[in-house]
Parts: C-alpha cells; sequence; structure tokens
C-alpha cells in the first residue's frame, strides 16, 4: 500500500540481539509495498537501517536474514513451551554469548574483563566489536548507500561533551566505522574515535532517534514507523531478575516518551500557527518481551529468542499497518498510533505524557 502523497521514514532503536524485531518489522514492511524515503537507527537500530540503505529494495530482506542467520547461536532444538525450562534455554545463550562472543559481532578483548585486577592494564571495553566492521563490509553496499536513493542517519554521542552526534548521507560519506560507532554501547564496547571525538552508542540518551526527522519542520506530509525494541509497560516484577529488566528497559524506554511527548506539543502550536501545513502520522511499533526473557536478553542470541523476535516485529507491522488502513489520518497535523499493548492502553491519540508505569 505506498503512498505517494507523502514521504515514509523509518526509525530503528538499539537493544543487540533483540533487534530481529526490526528485520521483521522490515519484512512485513516490505512485502506490503512500503519503500522507506528515510532511515534512521541507533546501535542495532542502526545496522538495520544501514542494511536497508544499502542493499538494492530486492536484496534488503535477504541480507537482514543473512546478519540474523550469522548472529543466531545454533545450538540444535529449542526446549518445550514451559516457562522455566525456556528461561534457563535463554539464560544459558546470554551466557554462552557473554563467554564467547558471535563471530560476525563481537569477540574477546584483552585485557577487557581483566582490567579490573590490579596488576593487569587499564582497558575501557569488554568486548571486540570490530568484528561487525568485516559483516556490514560485506552486507552494505556502501558505495550505494551513500548515493542518497534512501537516506540515511545514524546516532552516536560523543563521550567527552555528551552531545548527540548524527551522520547523515544527505549532508557526509557514511562509513563502516559510522555504523560500529553508533553500536558501542558503554562498557560492552570501545569507543570509537571518528574524525577526532570519540563516539559510542546513543542507548543511554536517545535510544529511538526521532530528533532528526523533525530537526527542520518536514515539507510534507510524513508518516514514520518507528521500531522500538524497550517498552514502558510490564507486568509487575515477580523476581530480582525481573526486576533488573524493568529497570533496564525503564533505562531505554523512557526518552522516547518524552521525545514523543514533546513532538505532540510542538505540532500543537504549529497547528494554531499554520493550520494547513504537512502533517505527521507516527507509528509507534514497540517490542513486548515475553515471560521468558531475562535481564540479559540484549545477549541472548539462542535460535528460539531470534526467531520469536522476528516473528514479533512481523505481526506488529501487520497490526500497525491494519491501524493505519482503519483510522486514516487525522484531523490534526500530529497523530500518534500505538498497538493496544504498546506505550498506552487508553489513548489511542497520543502516548501518556506523565502516567504512571504499571
Amino acid at each position: 500500500m505506498p503512498d505517494n502523497t507523502r514521504d515514509l521514514a523509518l526509525v530503528f532503536a538499539g537493544g543487540n540481539a533483540v533487534g530481529a524485531y526490526h528485520a521483521g518489522t522490515y519484512e512485513a514492511l516490505h512485502g506490503h509495498g512500503l519503500r522507506p524515503d528515510w532511515v534512521v537507527g541507533a546501535s542495532i537500530g542502526a545496522v538495520t537501517a544501514a542494511i536497508v540503505a544499502g542493499n538494492a529494495p530486492e536484496d534488503r530482506v535477504a541480507k537482514l536474514r543473512a546478519f540474523w542467520d550469522e548472529a543466531t547461536q545454533a545450538t540444535g532444538p529449542s526446549p518445550t513451551g514451559l516457562l522455566k525450562p525456556r528461561q534457563i534455554y535463554n539464560g544459558l545463550h546470554a551466557l554462552l554469548a557473554l563467554a564467547w562472543g558471535r563471530p560476525s559481532i563481537f569477540g574477546h578483548r584483552l585485557p577487557g574483563l581483566w582490567s579490573a585486577l590490579p596488576w593487569v592494564p587499564n582497558d575501557v571495553a569488554l568486548f571486540d566489536n570490530r568484528p561487525l566492521l568485516r559483516t556490514l563490509e560485506r552486507l552494505v553496499d556502501f558505495e550505494r548507500l551513500n548515493q542518497g536513493g534512501t537516506r540515511l542517519t545514524v546516532g552516536c554521542v560523543d563521550i567527552e561533551t555528551g552531545e548527540e552526534v548524527y551522520f547523515d548521507t544527505a549532508r557526509q560519506v557514511v562509513r563502516p566505522e559510522h555504523i560500529l560507532a553508533s553500536t558501542a554501547i558503554l562498557p560492552a564496547f570501545p569507543p570509537v574515535e571518528v574524525n577526532g571525538r570519540v563516539l559510542c552508542d546513543a542507548g543511554y540518551t536517545n535510544n529511538l532517534p526521532l530528533d532528526p526527522l523533525f530537526e527542520t519542520e518536514p515539507q510534507r506530509d510524513l508518516l514514520c514507523i518507528a521500531s522500538d525494541l524497550f517498552s514502558l509497560r510490564a507486568p509487575r516484577p515477580a523476581s530480582l531478575d525481573a526486576v533488573l529488566e524493568r529497570a533496564n528497559d525503564l533505562i531505554f524506554a523512557s526518552a522516547p516518551r518524552r521525545a514523543i511527548a514533546g513532538l505532540r506539543r510542538e505540532y500543537e502550536l504549529r497547528e494554531r500557527l499554520d493550520p494547513a501545513g504537512p502533517a505527521v502520522t507516527l507509528l509507534h511499533l514497540v517490542y513486548q518481551a515475553g515471560a521468558d526473557e531475562l535481564a540479559a536478553k540484549s545477549f541472548d542470541f539462542s535460535p528460539s529468542s531470534i526467531h520469536d523476535r522476528w516473528a514479533a516485529g512481523r505481526r506488529d507491522a501487520m497490526r500497525g499497518l491494519a491501524l493505519l488502513a482503519s483510522g486514516g489520518r487525522g484531523s490534526g497535523r500530529f497523530e500518534y498510533l500505538g498497538l493496544p499493548d504498546s506505550l498506552d492502553t487508553t489513548k489511542a491519540a497520543g502516548p501518556p505524557t506523565a502516567s504512571p508505569v504499571a
């Protein structure tokens, strides 16, 4: 259901292994003929965005599949549908990833963790993420990416100043090291120096980078589909691990809530000044972690978890497209659409601004 009357932007959040959700989301959108004009990403979202922008449309899903096939730990059949065995299975896979790395993404670093010992030289990270450079060079055509057919923006943070830094193919050449810098979540991976600036993953400050889309007012109507990996909503935690997972989710999900609330306020003002100006529809898809997922889910590359996340992205994108088709465009200049179990279960028109997390 392509729409030539408005631009399409896709925004992909960070979340390491949880990012398989993005691949399922994009597969569903692609299957419905949606071709983005602009892709924005942070961390694993930047990797997803680069694969999309750096390949011909007919090759994008296959390249995403190749990335996740290589990232997945092939350890045989998954356990039964019972909750506790699945939690143990997921936890063991997270430990395996932390112990042995994933050859296509990251590996051991020395001295790494050993630098905590008093007689060992200092280090700044636990793992070496340089294997991801080789993977990017294989799966992304950076010449095509920089030709501008699909605009790409990736977000980082300057580790010395705290400033958010964006690399944009509309303004400069984007290289593999820019994508690597966007994935350098501290302290797991080392920061990356680019043009004299030491950069790291933007996850702690802006895990869902909507800001570049609205740095200047869009010139045409815009449909933005945001694929988010951490939810503000979850059941009440009943274990220490669930509390740790909840704390992690809240860290990464709170900035998007504030950003979306800010967009609503901004567009309420724009509508007063120019009611007939370009309108924005924001479809917010949020991964809802299952009961089997643990606090270490970002390092769980088990076959079952990668499959489930990909399937969840595809399912949520289909539900989102149905929501777009049934709701049409709102009467105002900004319309927020979230699935019933996403940010807000009570207001279809907008995200919560100060409601408590259940």
